[in-house]
Order: C-alpha cells, then structure tokens, then sequence
C-alpha cells in the first residue's frame, strides 16, 4: 500500500546513505556506532525479559519444555542457543528445542520463503505434543512473521506460555504473547539486514531467557558451570579445575574426590565443603532440586 509507514526494521538509515563510498574502517567504525544502541535497546526490555524468566522456570518446574521458534537469522539463532544448553547444563535432550522455518536443511541453505508457511509449524508442535505446561519463544525482528505468528496461536489456543522477541514497536507478535519483548534497535546500515543489529539483540536477549533460567534452575554455583556434560577431555579439566577454585582442594586430592564422585562435579563439590558423603549429598541434592548451596545450606541445618 502506497504511503504506509515501513516497519523500523525496514527504514533507511539516513546515517549510511554513503556507505558504499567509504573506506573499510569507516563502514566498521559506523558499524561499531550503530552497534552502542543495541544495549540501550536491551536494557528497556528487563522487566519484561525478568518476567518471562519467572514464568519459564515456573513452566520447566512443572515439566514443562521450551520452543524457541523462528525463521531465517532468528530461527538459527534460537537453534543455536537451544542446542548449546545441553553440554553447557546437561539438560534433557527435548526440553529446549528451536524450530526453524524449513526445517534442518534451512540451518544451512537460504530457504527464507518458508518463513510464509503457517502450517509447517503447526505439524511440528503437534508432533512435539505441545501442551499447557510447555513454552513457545517466537523470535521474528519484524514481529509478523507468519511461522511464528502460526505456532504464538497454536501455544495460546491449548494454553501453553507464549514469549515473543521483536525489533518492531506493538508488534503482532507481542500482543499474542504473553510476554512481547521489543528490542528497538533502529534502521540498519544496509536496509533490512537484521542479521546485523536486531539479529544480535535476539541473541543476547535468547542469551538472558536460558541462562537466567538454568541459574534460577540450580545449573550454576556461585558463576561456576556445575551441570555440564563432560564430553570431553577440555570439560573433564574445567570441571577439576572448578573443584579445585571452589573447595581449596589439592589437584590430586580433587581427581581423586571427583572420581569417588563418579565423576560428578556437584557431589565432589558437596563433600569437599561439608564434609559429608556421597550418598548425603546425592539425598541433599534431591531435597534441593539440584540446587548445590541449597543443598549444603539443608545439610548443615539437617532440613
């Protein structure tokens, strides 16, 4: 429609007009000006990100999973900070998922037309068996993408918690959701590449949602990563090196404790502290929920 007003994602910047005449250091110096008012963006958005953690905890607690759903830059974005929860917190394989719009195959392949399909979504979510205790995170910058407007819909219609991520004012996608986090980044350099500022506002927003989550879920103690898989011989040394910051252990009295721990970080760090035992603090644990100060707080006050 002539004379409608374009969506802010899709605005000039009046400040790049000339970009194709500048010098390599001038395009990544406006780049790096442009970038400051991502933060700001951010920032505008806390109360509503804080609210959205509370309610995906309450969520996960009852059973409950996450889909985070999108197409393009948003859907590989949520892909890829749903796939990075499982090494980094030991996760379930299943209980933070991202959807993306085509599909496997579109993590890697331009397949952006799929971004208008209302049904795929719907098949995926279903096939899922969505229900009322799961959450949908749809991640769209223009806020009306029809893939994630399709599964907003189909969370809110059998009651599931609905969070939406945007780059757009009062956007569709935030008054369907329970949650509407906008993030205002403003025009991009090149004109409607929100790979570029809005793509990172979501990530550092998805950033916020699962970190903020699996710390209030007990994943973390103190700023230490105490749920990670160790799959491998880097995480099998973070995790020592952790014992050893944590509980003043020797090296070699915390590969020992670690292997009587079954190699079990949140046990080792257990006992090193109360000096308890492996099965108190596999009890203490469990009447914690997995949250380790929790645990050695119970243990020294016998709750």
């Amino acid at each position: 429609m002539m004379g409608e007003k374009k969506t802010i994602t899709e605005q000039t910047n009046q400040k790049s007009l000339r970009i194709d005449e500048m010098s390599s250091l001038e395009i990544i110096t406006l780049m790096a000006e442009e970038d400051k008012k991502i933060y700001l963006a951010i920032e505008k958005t806390l109360p509503t990100v804080a609210k959205a953690v509370d309610a995906i905890v309450d969520r996960w607690q009852k059973g409950g999973r996450c889909f985070v759903v999108g197409a393009g830059t948003s859907g590989r974005l949520g892909v890829l900070d749903a796939v990075e929860l499982i090494p980094t917190f030991s996760i379930e394989s299943g209980r933070w998922i991202g959807l993306i719009a085509g599909g496997y195959e579109a993590m890697w392949n331009p397949l952006e037309g799929n971004e208008d399909d209302e049904k795929q979504v719907i098949e995926e979510l279903q096939k899922n068996l969505l229900s009322a205790n799961d959450v949908i995170i749809g991640v769209s910058a223009s806020g009306s993408t029809p893939y994630v407007l399709s599964a907003l819909t189909f969370g809110n219609n059998i009651g599931a918690l609905t969070i939406s991520i945007s780059n757009n004012e009062r956007t569709k996608a935030s008054k369907m959701s329970k949650f509407g986090i906008e993030a205002i980044v403003g025009p991009e350099v090149i004109r409607g590449s929100t790979r570029l500022k809005a793509g990172t506002a979501q990530k550092m927003i998805l950033n916020m949602l699962s970190t903020a989550t699996m710390v209030r879920l007990g994943k973390v103690y103190q700023n230490q990563m105490v749920d990670m898989q160790l799959i491998n011989k880097k995480l099998v040394k973070r995790a020592i090196s952790t014992l050893i910051e944590l509980t003043n252990l020797s090296e070699v009295q915390a590969k020992d404790l670690f292997e009587q721990s079954e190699n079990d970080l949140k046990t080792a760090i257990f006992v090193a502290l109360t000096q308890g035992t492996k099965e108190q603090a596999k009890y203490y644990l469990s009447q914690a929920n997995g949250r380790l100060k929790e645990a050695i707080y119970r243990f020294f006050n016998k709750k």
